[in-house]
């Protein structure tokens, strides 16, 4: 639920901070005080489209802030979401106080916000939410539909991916034929072989001067005077003293270990000769690998990955009818589920629109609709067979034909078709605004339409701009929008009023104006029987 509200340089509101509780919320006031600014301020911190004409004269942005908590299965969860508006036509978002698109935002704000105002954007006039709002009310479950749609899908990348045009086929298997000749004439085995290769060719390179190095290590170990002499010395100095033998035996040890390495050492002097066959050999090889390296790959391990793909590759192409045709045969399979699955799922809502219309109006009659009658078209099963295109049509008046809810309804009655709706359907989001719902009602029909926002409010957190006194005092909580002028400026200020201060609102609104003391015995007696006290509603989720 939205918990709280912060707006700067909004409309003629240069600054406010709100709280709200859960329950239903009424927004009232005079008219031009502000009321839909507020609408408009939640719309944009959700991601709506921004227009820089809300941007309050004078000022060079429009910042609306709004704190989130909503539950989850470790605690409340707390989101902060940010939107600021630049007079220039830039735009700014935040999640949490880090920066993000638009887009990211009003895919968050969607799944905390419904927002139902006189607009053409309105959720209800996509038929993406007609089609869900139809499958929440009949529970029905799609997911079978769409692993079967993937299915073929993935069979038909499968598909493309073979190289279904014959001259980029051949093209594509010569280019592959060279380059797995290529490699595997080569013979790599092994990813190391360049530095193995290196070190040998360095020590082929100065023969020489590496076997007067290794002469002069042997010499230092084993000539007289030298480090295997001195240890000989020390052992035979510990002989006589029997508490150090254990000392004598290490020395002794490191004495052998020495030797061991003095006789390497010269056998590999004596043995190091110089070969340039091999040196040669070496050099010829090393390049053969780095251009194998600048073709295919930054390593020696890239170029073996990319000729065991490049094989693998070249076998499906080589295969292909015989690819094809298994992959033809289980896409035919994978077709035959999937139109079974779409006419499972078709059925299932054509058998749930009739319900769905009757549910959605019987509400409308009790909103001051009575004469409206719903109908929920889906798709013909011929053409198609899961119903996927599903439409509300509406009739508001008798005599006239249904015709989808986009093209006939105006915006009191769209918003009171999602009313209708969510009163029927009561799930998610937690969150919903409705401006000006009641729009040309009155009496018993605007009492039918406070009493199903307050029946709305005891699972979500509802608001609703009114200009009704019925809805108002319907309300669990009630905020008032007013404005003031001083110095030639306008200053709109929204205050969320108690039961006292509650009765005068409802009656300046009953009198058009200025109360007297029978719209305030009116008033008292209208908040007496709607029973809209000032505790909350059921937490909202």
């Amino acid at each position: 639920m939205l918990v709280e509200l912060s707006i700067e340089n909004l409309g003629i509101i240069e600054s406010s901070r709100l709280t709200f509780d859960s329950g239903f919320t009424a927004f009232t006031g005079e008219t031009g005080a502000g009321k839909t600014m507020l609408v408009e301020a939640i719309g944009l911190v959700v991601g709506q489209r921004a227009d820089v004409s809300v941007i309050r004269d004078g000022a060079e942005e429009a910042r609306v802030e709004a704190r989130f908590v909503t539950s989850g299965p470790d605690g409340d969860v707390e989101t902060i979401l940010c939107r600021v508006l630049h007079r220039e036509g830039r735009s700014r978002a935040y999640i949490n106080d880090r920066m993000a698109t638009v887009a990211t935002l009003a895919e968050v704000g969607q799944s905390l916000v419904d927002i139902h105002g006189q607009h053409a954007h309105q959720r209800l006039m996509s038929a993406s939410v007609q089609r869900d709002s139809l499958d929440a009310f009949g529970k029905v479950d799609t997911s079978a539909l769409r692993e079967a749609r993937e299915a073929v899908t993935q069979i038909d990348a499968n598909l493309a991916a073979l190289g279904g045009d014959e001259k980029s086929r051949v093209r594509e298997i010569d280019l592959l034929s060279f380059q797995c000749e290529e490699i595997e004439n080569a013979g790599l085995s092994r990813p190391d072989e360049d530095q193995a290769l290196s070190r040998e060719e360095d020590e082929l390179g100065d023969v020489v001067r590496h076997q007067e190095a290794l002469l002069k290590v042997s010499a230092l170990l084993s000539d007289d005077g030298n480090a295997v002499d001195l240890l000989g010395q020390v052992s035979r100095a510990l002989s006589p003293i029997t508490s150090m033998s254990e000392i004598r035996e290490r020395v002794e040890n490191l004495l052998a270990e020495l030797n061991d390495i003095s006789h390497t050492v010269r056998g590999a002097a004596e043995n190091s000769e110089e070969n340039p066959e091999r040196l040669e050999e070496i050099r010829l090889r090393r390049q053969a690998l780095r251009d194998l390296v600048r073709k295919y790959g930054d390593t020696i391990a890239d170029v073996m990955a990319f000729g065991a793909e490049a094989r693998t590759r070249l076998n499906e192409l080589l295969s292909y009818s015989e690819r094809v045709q298994e992959l033809e045969s289980s896409r035919a399979n994978a077709l035959k589920v999937l139109h079974s699955r779409q006419l499972e799922v078709g059925r299932q809502r054509r058998k749930t629109a009739p319900g769905l219309a009757a549910a959605v109006e019987k509400r409308l009659r009790l909103l001051a609709l009575p004469h409206a009658t719903i109908q929920v078209a889906v798709g013909d099963e011929g053409s198609d067979p899961s119903g996927e295109a599903v439409s509300f049509m509406l009739a508001a008046n008798p005599g006239s034909a249904p015709m989808p809810i986009t093209k006939v309804a105006s915006g009191g009655e769209l918003a009171r078709v999602m009313l209708a709706l969510r009163l029927v359907l009561t799930t998610d989001p937690a969150t919903m605004v409705f401006d000006e719902v009641d729009a040309g009602i009155g009496g018993a029909a605007a009492v039918a339409v406070a009493q199903a926002l307050r029946e709305l409010g005891t699972d979500h957190q509802v608001f609703a701009v009114t200009h009704l006194a019925q809805v108002a005092a319907s309300a669990h909580s009630h905020i008032v929008v007013s404005k003031s002028v001083k110095s030639g400026k306008t200053y709109g200020r929204a205050t969320k009023v108690l039961q006292e201060d509650r009765v005068g609102e409802i009656a300046r609104m009953l009198s058009g104006g200025i109360a007297d003391e029978s719209a305030l015995t009116h008033a008292q007696e209208i908040l007496n029987t709607l029973g809209a006290p000032v505790s909350r509603g059921k937490k909202a989720r």
